[in-house]
C-alpha cells in the first residue's frame, strides 16, 4: 500500500511540474476579462513595490471618529454613486495604501472603547479606561487626585521634543477627546472648559482641556490648531462673534488672546474669509476655531453663516505651515463628525464626511512624499452600521434592499441600518415603500429603540504608506500604531 502512495505522489509531482500542464493552465479562459487583468495588473504592482524603509521626517496620523469597516465600505460606495458609477468597483483614497492592519479597540475596562480611552492608546503607546485623556488605567474617571502621576507621554509631545512642528486639525471641537489627547492630561474628557471642572478637580489642581493647550510644557506647543470651540476659549462676558452666545470660561481668561501673546508670527481666524487671506509663509502659529461647538457636517458647510474650510482645504493649509520646519513635522486630522452621524442614526451625514476625510488623504498624498511621510489612517471605533440585504449591483447605497424587497413583517428595508438608536419605536415598523431614504435628514431604522446609537466593539482597519508602513499588518493592539510612530520617526529605541 505504501508503495502505491510513493508512486501516486511521484505521479502527481511530475504532472503538476510538467510543461504541457503548465501551458493548458496559462491558457484559461477567463485572462481577457478586465477584472482577471486589473487584479494581474496589481499583483505585479506589489511584486515590484520596493518596502519604504527609511526615516519618517513627518508623520500624517488621520482619525476617522468612529469610520467602522461598514462606514469605508459604504462610503465607498457612496462616492463612486455620487460620480455616476455603480460604486462597488470605487476605491477611497487611503485604500489604495499598500499596507493594512487590523486594529483592537478595547479600552482597559471596556469591551467596546470610547474616543478617550481608544485616542489615548493610539498616541501613548498605552491602553487606559473609558473617558480618560493621556493618564494611565491607574486612575479613576472624573478623579482629579487619582490622576497624580499617571501622565502619559505623547506622540505630539516627542515630536516637539525632537525639534519638529506639530498641529493638529479636527471637525469638532479642538477640546474634543481625540486631539486633546495629544496634548491634555485628564481623567475626564468633558473638563474642556473651566466651568465644567468638579470642585474637586479645581481643589486638586486640574486644568481644563483648553487652557492645557496653552500650557503645553515642551517645545512651543502645536503650531497649527483647527477645529471648532470658540466658546471653550472665550469668558462669559465675551459673546461669540458669528452667533452670539457667551463664552463658557468662568475664570476670565480670554484664551484666544492669551494664545496671540505667547507666539510670535501668529494668527487667528474664526471664518472663511480669514482662512482664504491666512499666509503659510508668514504665519508660525495659526489658531482656527470656525464654530463656537463642532463644525459643521460637510454636507451642510456651504449654509454656515461666516463660512468655514472644509477637512481637505484646513490639511492643506496645515501642512503647508508645518512643513516650513526643516526638521519635519507631526500632524493629527480627525474627521470628527462621522461619529456625530452614527450617534443620530443618519447614514448619510457619517458617509459625505467619510468621503470628506478621503478628500483630505488625498491632499496630504499630493502635497508629500512616500520617501519621508509616514501617512496612516484608521479609526479610534466602529459603529453598530450594517450592509444587509441583496440589493442588486449599482443599487443607491442609501436605498433599499431590492432582491428580498420584503421582511416578513409585510414592509422593504434599507440596506444600510443600525442595531440600535434613534430610529427604532417601540410600536410597528414604519413601511418604507414612499419614504425618501436618501433624505439628508432620514434615520436608518435600527433595532433597539435608544436616544443615541452607540460605538460598536469590531476591530477597525489601519492603512499606511511611506517610511516603515509595512510594519503594520496583521491584527494588531491598538496602542501598537504609536510604537511603529516612534520608531519610525526614530523618537527612541524600538
Amino acid at each position: 500500500m505504501q508503495t502505491v502512495y510513493r508512486v501516486m505522489l511521484s505521479w502527481l509531482f511530475t504532472v503538476t511540474l510538467s510543461p504541457a500542464w503548465a501551458a493548458k493552465i496559462q491558457g484559461i479562459p477567463q485572462q481577457a476579462t478586465p477584472d482577471y487583468q486589473s487584479a494581474q495588473q496589481l499583483l505585479t504592482a506589489n511584486i515590484n513595490r520596493a518596502q519604504v524603509n527609511g526615516k519618517a521626517k513627518n508623520i500624517i496620523l488621520f482619525i476617522g471618529d468612529g469610520m467602522s469597516v461598514a462606514t469605508v465600505t459604504a462610503a465607498r460606495i457612496y462616492e463612486g454613486q455620487q460620480r455616476g458609477n455603480t460604486g462597488e468597483e470605487n476605491f477611497l483614497s487611503f485604500e489604495e495604501f499598500p499596507h493594512l492592519a487590523l486594529s483592537k479597540t478595547y479600552n482597559t475596562d471596556a469591551q467596546t472603547p470610547d474616543s478617550a480611552g481608544a485616542a489615548t492608546a493610539i498616541v501613548t503607546g498605552v491602553k487606559t479606561n473609558m473617558g480618560m485623556l493621556s493618564v494611565g488605567p491607574a486612575a479613576t474617571r472624573a478623579d482629579c487626585a487619582s490622576a497624580q502621576g499617571q501622565r502619559l507621554s505623547t506622540i505630539l509631545e516627542l515630536a516637539e521634543i525632537a525639534g519638529k512642528s506639530t498641529g493638529v486639525v479636527t471637525t469638532t471641537t479642538v477640546t474634543h477627546a481625540t486631539l486633546a489627547s495629544t496634548y491634555a492630561h485628564t481623567p475626564e474628557r468633558g473638563w474642556e472648559a473651566d466651568s465644567q471642572l468638579t470642585e474637586e478637580a479645581k481643589e486638586q489642581g486640574c486644568q481644563d482641556i483648553a487652557a492645557q493647550l496653552l500650557a503645553f510644557p515642551y517645545g512651543d506647543g502645536p503650531e497649527v490648531v483647527f477645529g471648532g470651540g470658540r466658546q471653550m476659549f472665550l469668558p462669559e462676558e465675551v459673546s461669540d462673534p458669528e452667533y452670539g452666545m457667551a463664552g463658557l470660561r468662568q475664570d476670565g481668561r480670554h484664551l484666544i488672546n492669551e494664545w496671540l501673546g505667547k507666539h510670535d508670527n501668529a494668527a487667528y481666524i474664526w471664518n472663511s474669509e480669514g482662512f482664504a487671506k491666512l499666509d503659510s509663509s508668514k504665519s508660525k502659529y495659526a489658531l482656527g476655531l470656525f464654530q463656537p461647538l463642532d463644525m459643521d457636517f460637510e454636507l451642510t458647510r456651504k449654509n454656515d453663516t461666516a463660512g468655514e474650510p472644509s477637512l481637505a482645504e484646513m490639511t492643506a493649509k496645515a501642512i503647508e505651515i508645518l512643513d516650513n520646519n526643516k526638521e519635519g513635522f507631526f500632524l493629527l486630522v480627525e474627521g470628527g463628525r462621522i461619529d456625530h452621524a452614527h450617534h443620530a442614526g443618519n447614514a448619510i451625514r457619517a458617509l459625505h464626511d467619510t468621503v470628506a476625510l478621503s478628500k483630505a488623504v488625498s491632499v496630504a498624498v499630493q502635497a508629500t512624499s512616500e520617501k519621508d511621510t509616514l501617512i496612516i489612517v484608521t479609526a479610534d471605533h466602529s459603529h453598530t452600521m450594517t450592509i444587509a440585504g441583496y440589493a442588486d449591483r449599482g443599487q443607491s447605497i442609501l436605498g433599499l434592499a431590492s432582491r428580498v424587497s420584503l421582511a416578513l413583517d409585510g414592509k422593504p428595508y434599507t440596506t444600510l441600518g443600525y442595531a440600535n438608536g434613534p430610529g427604532a419605536t417601540e410600536a410597528a415598523r414604519a413601511n418604507l415603500a414612499d419614504v425618501d431614504t436618501e433624505a439628508l435628514n432620514y434615520q436608518q431604522q435600527s433595532i433597539y429603540s435608544l436616544d443615541a446609537e452607540t460605538h460598536g466593539g469590531d476591530d477597525v482597519a489601519i492603512y499606511a504608506q511611506g517610511p516603515k508602513s509595512f510594519l503594520l499588518n496583521g491584527v494588531v493592539e491598538q496602542n501598537y500604531i504609536f510604537h511603529v510612530m516612534k520608531y519610525a520617526a526614530d523618537f527612541g529605541n524600538p
